[in-house]
C-alpha cells in the first residue's frame, strides 16, 4: 500500500469509526469534577446573559487562553473545555461554539487546575462548561457600527443558531458573520537623515471584511458511554482594500498614489471523534479534513499631476492549503490516570505568485520572481505517554513525554526535503496551598510550527517590503517554565499572578538571505521573561452594589542576538506592556447596565535588515456602553469608543542599505481613526 494509500486509510477509519446516531433515552450532565469553584446560572442572573459565552466571560479572574492553532492536534491547549472533552476541530473554536449554546443549556461551570484532569497538555486555571440541550432553543445576535471618519456603517456582522436534542443526539447548527469594517486618514511627513522634509502626504484608507459561514455539530452518548461529536464548517471570505495618498515635497511633481487589495477565496472543515471502552481503559479516535482557498491581489499606482508616465505594480498569489489529521488516544486508570497517544498530520501548500509592472502603454508585463512558486508539504508523526495522580491530598501531578518526526519537502523555490526528531513533553504540579489558595507550576518542552508561507518569495506593495523566501527554515523549539498563583477575595473577588519564562531555540525572525535579500528565518536563541495579573473586584462590600472592575496588566520582556549587528535586542513586535481597567455596573432593581473601560498596549519595534519601526494603534484606547437586558425579551446596548482619540502611528527609520549603513529617511504617520459608535442587539427564539 503507497502512502498515499495508508494516509487516506487513516483519516477514513478515524471520522467513520463512529456509529449511527439513534435515539435513546436522554444522558444526564457529568458529575462535578473536583473544582476550585463551581459557579451556577444563578451566580449570573444579574447579566442576564444569552450565551454560556457570556456567562464565562463573567466568571471572576478568568481569561479565555485560545487553544493554540497549529498544524495537528497535539496535545490539549487553551483553558476552556465543554463537558470534560477539548474540541476536535480547528476552524469552529471554543469561543465561536459557546456563543452558539443557549445560557439555559448551561448546568455549571467549573473552575480546575488543570493538572488534575485526564487530560494531558493543560495546566493553571481551566474552566469546564457543563451542558444539557433540552428541546429546541435558538438565538440571534446582530453587531452593526458606524465611524465617523473613512468608512461606511458596518451592517452585516452577526449570527444566528439553533440547538436542540433529540434522545441522545444533541445539535446546533449556526451561521455568523465577522464582517468589519475600518479605515484612518491623516498626514505623513517623510524627513531626509539631517532632518529636514523630504516629502508630505496626506492619506487615507478604508477596509471591508465580510466572512459568512455556516457550521454544525452533532454529540451522542451512547447507554454504553460511549461519545461520538461530528463538526463541520464552511466560510466564504471578501476582503477589500483601498487607499489614497496624495504626495508633495520641495522639488517633487505632486502626485496621486492608490493602492488596490482585495482577497477572497474560502475554507472548509470536517472532523469527528469518537470514544468508547476497550479493555481497562478507553480508545478515542480522531480525524480532521480541512482546507483552506486564499487569493489575493495587491496593486499600487502612481499617477503624476506634471503629465509623467504612470507607474503601477502588481503583487498576486494563489494560496490553497490542506491539513488531514488521523489521532488516536488510549487512556486507563492504574494507580493513576494514564494515556498513550499517537497522531498523523499531513499538511500542504501549494502556491503561485506573480509580479507585474506597468508600462508604458499602460499594460501589466510579468516581472521575474525567483521563489515566489511552489509546493510545501509536511509530515508529521507524534507520540506521547502521559501520567497524573495524587501525590498528596492537596497536591497533583501530571508528566507527558514523548517526541515527533517530521518531514518537510518543498517542491521549487529552491526546495529541498528534510527530516526533524523533536523530544517534548510537560510536568504540571497543582497545590491547593489553602482553601483560597492555588498554585500551578509548568515545566514544558514545546516544539513550534512553521508558515509555510514564510519558505516562499513574497512583495509587499503598499510598505516596499519583500521577502526573498526561505527554503532552509526549521521549526523552533521552546522551554517553558510558568507559575500561575491564584488567590480567592472572598465577597472581593480573584485576582491571578502568572510569571512566566522561556528559551527558544531556532526562533524564527527577519535575517539576511543572500547578498542582499531578506527573510523570515531562524537565529539561534532567544528569551522572553514576563508577569501578568489579573484580578476581578467587587464593589458591593463598598456599598456599591451590583458594580465590579476586571483589572489586567501584563509586562514581557525579551531579548535576541541581531543577525545583522551581532547586538542583543527585543524580539520583532514582542509585546512590551499592556495595561487595562473596565468597570460594569448593573443596577440592582433594573434592567439597566451600563461600564466603561480603557486599555493601552505597547509591543517591541519590528527589526528588519534596511528598516526598524513601529506600526501600533493607541496609545489609548476607550469604551463606553449602556445596556438593557429586557426590551421585550431582548438585550440592547448603545456603546462608543475611541472618545479619546487614538490614533493610527507608524514610526520607521529605512536606510540606504542596511541597518549598519547611512540612513536613508524617517517617516512619521499619525492618522486619525475616530469614535466609533456601536450597536448591538440579542435574543432568544
Amino acid at each position: 500500500m503507497n502512502t498515499g494509500s495508508m494516509r487516506r486509510l487513516a483519516l477514513t477509519l478515524a471520522l467513520l469509526a463512529a456509529p449511527p446516531f439513534a435515539a435513546a433515552q436522554e444522558a444526564a450532565p457529568p458529575p462535578p469534577a473536583a473544582a476550585a469553584h463551581t459557579y451556577t446560572p444563578a451566580d449570573f442572573a444579574r447579566y442576564a446573559p444569552r450565551t454560556a459565552l457570556d456567562m464565562l466571560e463573567q466568571v471572576p479572574g478568568f481569561a479565555i487562553r485560545q487553544a493554540v492553532v497549529e498544524r495537528g492536534l497535539g496535545q490539549a491547549t487553551g483553558n476552556v473545555l465543554v463537558n470534560g472533552q477539548r474540541l476536535s476541530a480547528k476552524s469552529n473554536d471554543v469561543v465561536t461554539q459557546l456563543s452558539q449554546v443557549p445560557a439555559d443549556n448551561v448546568v455549571r461551570i467549573e473552575i480546575v487546575d488543570g493538572a488534575t484532569l485526564d487530560i494531558p497538555g493543560l495546566s493553571g486555571q481551566v474552566a469546564n462548561v457543563v451542558t444539557r440541550a433540552e428541546g429546541i432553543s435558538g438565538q440571534w445576535e446582530w453587531r452593526p457600527d458606524f465611524r465617523r471618519y473613512y468608512t461606511d456603517p458596518q451592517l452585516t456582522r452577526g449570527s444566528v443558531s439553533i440547538s436542540g436534542s433529540h434522545g441522545r443526539m444533541d445539535y446546533t447548527l449556526g451561521f455568523d458573520n465577522s464582517a468589519n469594517h475600518s479605515g484612518a486618514g491623516g498626514p505623513t511627513t517623510i524627513y531626509d537623515a539631517d532632518g529636514s522634509v523630504r516629502e508630505l502626504r496626506d492619506d487615507a484608507w478604508t477596509g471591508e471584511s465580510d466572512r459568512p459561514r455556516v457550521s454544525a455539530k452533532l454529540a451522542w452518548k451512547g447507554a454504553s458511554g460511549s461519545i461520538a461529536n461530528l463538526n463541520a464548517s464552511w466560510q466564504k471570505v471578501l476582503f477589500d482594500y483601498v487607499e489614497d495618498d496624495h504626495r508633495s515635497g520641495p522639488g517633487l511633481p505632486d502626485r496621486l498614489r492608490t493602492v488596490r487589495s482585495d482577497a477572497g477565496g474560502h475554507n472548509y472543515e470536517l472532523g469527528g471523534d469518537y470514544e468508547f471502552g476497550l479493555g481497562p481503559g478507553r480508545l478515542k479516535l480522531i480525524g480532521l479534513n480541512r482546507f483552506v482557498h486564499d487569493p489575493s491581489q495587491d496593486t499600487v499606482e502612481v499617477q503624476y499631476a506634471d503629465g509623467s508616465p504612470t507607474e503601477g505594480q502588481r503583487f498576486a498569489r494563489d494560496g490553497r492549503e490542506t491539513e488531514r489529521i488521523a489521532r488516536a488516544e488510549y487512556r486507563w486508570k492504574l494507580g493513576g490516570d494514564w494515556q498513550v497517544s499517537a497522531e498523523y498530520a499531513f499538511n500542504k501548500l501549494d502556491s503561485v505568485s506573480s509580479l507585474y509592472a506597468l508600462d508604458e502603454g499602460g499594460a501589466y508585463q510579468p516581472v521575474p520572481l525567483p521563489g515566489g512558486t511552489a509546493t510545501v508539504q509536511e509530515d508529521r508523526y507524534e507520540l506521547m505517554g502521559s501520567y497524573g495522580r495524587d501525590l498528596l491530598p492537596t497536591l497533583a501531578m501530571q508528566v507527558a513525554a514523548g517526541g515527533e518526526f517530521s518531514r518537510l519537502q518543498q517542491a521549487g523555490g529552491g526546495g529541498l526535503s528534510r527530516s526533524f526528531r523533536r523530544p517534548k513533553g510537560q510536568l504540571s504540579l497543582a497545590w491547593k496551598a489553602s482553601p483560597g489558595l492555588d498554585v500551578n507550576l509548568k515545566l514544558q518542552r514545546r516544539v513550534g510550527q512553521l508558515d509555510f508561507y514564510d519558505f516562499l518569495a513574497s512583495v509587499d506593495l503598499a510598505d516596499g517590503q519583500a521577502n526573498a523566501g526561505n527554503p532552509d527554515l526549521v521549526p523552533p523549539q521552546t522551554w517553558e517554565l510558568e507559575t500561575e498563583v491564584v488567590k480567592s477575595l472572598g465577597a472581593w473577588g480573584t485576582t491571578t499572578l502568572r510569571a512566566y519564562a522561556q528559551r527558544i531555540d531556532d526562533i524564527v525572525d527577519t535575517i539576511p538571505i543572500g547578498a542582499d535579500g531578506e527573510s523570515p528565518g531562524n537565529i539561534d536563541r532567544a528569551t522572553v521573561q514576563g508577569i501578568e495579573w489579573t484580578s476581578t473586584l467587587r464593589l458591593d462590600p463598598l456599598g456599591w452594589n451590583g458594580a465590579k472592575l476586571d483589572l489586567t496588566w501584563q509586562h514581557e520582556r525579551s531579548n535576541v542576538a541581531d543577525p545583522l549587528t551581532g547586538r542583543d535586542r527585543p524580539i520583532s513586535n514582542n509585546l512590551k506592556d499592556l495595561a487595562e481597567i473596565a468597570l460594569r455596573h448593573d443596577i440592582p432593581g433594573t434592567s439597566w447596565a451600563w461600564g466603561t473601560d480603557f486599555s493601552y498596549q505597547f509591543n517591541a519595534r519590528d527589526y528588519r535588515l534596511t528598516e526598524v519601526g513601529r506600526l501600533w494603534e493607541g496609545p489609548v484606547w476607550d469604551s463606553w456602553f449602556v445596556e438593557n437586558k429586557d426590551v421585550h425579551g431582548m438585550t440592547v446596548r448603545a456603546g462608543v469608543t475611541n472618545l479619546i482619540g487614538a490614533r493610527s502611528l507608524w514610526q520607521r527609520t529605512v536606510y540606504v542599505d542596511r541597518r549598519t549603513g547611512p540612513v536613508d529617511f524617517r517617516e512619521d504617520r499619525d492618522r486619525r481613526i475616530g469614535p466609533i459608535f456601536q450597536f448591538t442587539v440579542s435574543g432568544k427564539f
